[in-house]
């Protein structure tokens, strides 16, 4: 049955230190779902996609990223592997610019974490990384293996 309300989902996920947003949830079959506006489907609502879609229109709605810059579970190949990014951020020209990885709050970010990242991308090859979890974000610019904690979020005109 599909929630007449926006913004139930706030009822049932945790608060994360973004600001707070609407979304369109729904249940099937005992199961919570969101609309995912970028990838036009539901998919199983989870911490990490909690985080995920609340970082997301963060870019989108306060950082003014468009949302057609934007890929969502992009894949790619790590050693013969198939892995899947939990989102890319590209210029207007197609240009990988940044990559971004989401846990659900419950998950520490971690050197682990970022060792998963920095493998990432090594084939990805972006200059900027973003790891939260919706309680802690980190953003880090990529040079080489220069690594650079940022302070904040670069503008999208300056990717």
């Amino acid at each position: 049955m599909q929630s007449a309300l926006w913004g139930v989902t706030a009822l049932l996920m945790q608060k994360l230190h973004l600001p707070p947003y609407h979304f369109r949830t729904q249940e099937r079959q005992g199961k919570q779902l969101i609309f995912d506006a970028l990838r036009k489907r539901w998919v199983s609502l989870t911490p990490e996609e909690w985080v995920r879609q609340n970082f997301i229109q963060f870019l989108i709605q306060e950082e003014g990223f468009p949302s057609s810059s934007i890929g969502i579970e992009v894949g790619f190949k790590v050693q013969g592997r198939m892995l899947r990014a939990d989102g890319i951020v590209y210029d207007p020209y197609g240009e990988v610019k940044m990559l971004l990885e989401f846990k659900a709050p419950q998950v520490a970010i971690s050197e682990q974490v970022f060792a998963q990242v920095a493998d990432y991308n090594t084939q990805i090859g972006a200059p900027y990384v973003v790891v939260s979890n919706g309680l802690q974000h980190f953003i880090a610019q990529v040079d080489g293996a220069r690594i650079q904690l940022l302070n904040s979020l670069p503008a999208y005109s300056e990717l």
